[in-house]
């Protein structure tokens, strides 16, 4: 999985990037100072794989994991070649979906490259070049498809669909916005549109807004718009992420408990991706290792062993399955077995999040 931070020069991305992924990307006053973008990978925490490796007395553990991409600052005019905008944009194609760091606290010892705090300003500066770059790209597909036509009648169909996104462009909206079916959906997702991938508004808070457990006026306006496209909000502090991160894992918690925080910035942020992106993920354990593989969420049984290797998808016969919850409370594949709690499951079967599986294949 491939996330691309992005927002308006500092804003704190690369804060937020270094306190994520401990990558140490280069941080600073002036924009632009990210011009690749730095790639950082993290494991996605999760419990269950500790509790396995106990059960198993497994050698290893080996948890999932995202991309993170910090990608450089973006500045009106993107999509006509400003600032850095042709790799910015370039860049954006290549992700999954985008995290939007919107700067939502004050600070007059960081300039703002708008020259004042206002995120909605901020969101819609970067939401136009994307739409711009969009209905650029569109029009190209639109002609070539009206000219293609002529000689085929089949393509009727989608050129009145490329014809409705272009309404949508044209309104200054973003194509996530669009009431989609799943075949339409697929299509517009096949065009590779900035616009249509699906986003995570990160609204970075001032350490002050933190300790004193605030929603300030910034934030409640950010979540207010996300609403209007179906997005993901998650409200972090850079500054204290960078703290948390810098910390053992044990002291960790003890930090955050302090902030009156359950969770990092980084958990929550994961956990708004793996909803956003509609993943689930499913465990296999043994003496060697217990791992985590992530999924879409409705993936059939082979198609989830091919995760693994394409052998198992190819040669699949049947997969053992037991959720996490029976496993942990009977103890032992054998004591659940005898209640029977361990299935066996076919081709048809639709993996569900938390399983533990041991696939059974012949090539």
């Amino acid at each position: 999985m491939k996330l691309g931070i992005v927002g308006l020069p500092n804003v704190g991305k690369s804060t937020l990037f270094n306190a994520i992924t401990q990558a140490g990307a280069e941080s600073a006053n002036y924009p632009f100072c990210t011009i690749e973008p730095n790639v950082g990978v993290v494991s996605v925490p999760d419990k269950r794989l500790d509790v396995l490796k106990e059960l198993y007395n497994s050698k290893k553990v080996v948890p999932t994991a995202i991309e993170f991409y910090d990608i450089a600052g973006l500045v009106r005019g993107a999509s006509k070649g400003e600032g850095l905008g042709n790799q910015f944009l370039g860049h954006i194609r290549e992700v999954e979906a985008i995290v939007h760091v919107v700067r939502c606290f004050e600070d007059e010892n960081v300039v703002h490259v708008e020259g004042k705090i206002n995120p909605l300003s901020d969101i819609e500066t970067i939401n136009i070049e994307l739409i711009l770059s969009d209905a650029e790209i569109l029009e190209r597909r639109l002609a070539k498809s009206i000219k293609q036509s002529k000689g085929d009648k089949t393509l009727g169909k989608e050129i009145e669909m490329l014809q409705r996104v272009k309404v949508v462009l044209d309104e200054g909206k973003s194509v996530r916005t669009m009431d989609l079916t799943s075949d339409e959906r697929e299509f517009v997702n096949s065009l590779n549109l900035l616009s249509s991938k699906p986003i995570i508004y990160c609204a970075n808070i001032s350490e002050e807004d933190v300790v004193d457990g605030i929603e300030n006026e910034h934030v409640k306006a950010v979540k207010e718009f996300a609403a209007t496209e179906n997005a993901e909000v998650v409200v972090i502090c850079g500054k204290v992420e960078q703290e948390v991160a810098e910390l053992e894992d044990e002291d960790r918690q003890a930090f955050l408990e302090e902030l009156g925080l359950k969770e990092s910035g980084l958990d929550k942020l994961i956990r708004s991706s793996y909803h956003l992106l509609n993943l689930i993920s499913f465990l296999t354990a043994g003496p060697q290792e217990v791992r985590a593989w992530t999924i879409k969420k409705g993936t059939k049984a082979p198609q989830a062993g091919g995760k693994i290797h394409s052998d198992i998808e190819r040669g699949f016969i049947r997969v053992e399955t037991i959720a996490f919850e029976d496993l942990t409370e009977y103890g032992t594949m054998s004591a659940a077995k005898e209640v029977g709690k361990v299935r066996l499951e076919g081709k048809d079967y639709t993996v569900l999040d938390g399983d533990v599986m041991l696939f059974r294949f012949n090539v």
